[in-house]
């Protein structure tokens, strides 16, 4: 589609607020596909994909840093 953002791994790290190291564990746990390579071979990802993988990943940790009891 050709509205859609594209972003590289540091793009997707800074709008995220998280490492770039983070955003490649996202792709090794299947939470991230990589869609495409820009023209120097960076790696790119759609930038509702990368949300999407930011909210399922905060998501599951909120609910790991529950206090115990």
């Amino acid at each position: 589609m050709e509205d859609e953002i594209w972003l590289t791994v540091r793009e997707a790290a800074d709008l995220t607020g998280v490492s770039i190291v983070t955003v490649y564990s996202w792709v090794r746990r299947g939470h991230l596909k990589v869609e495409g390579l820009d023209h120097r071979g960076k790696k790119l990802f759609r930038h509702l994909d990368v949300a999407r993988a930011e909210l399922s990943t905060r998501t599951k940790a909120k609910r790991v840093l529950v206090p115990a009891t």
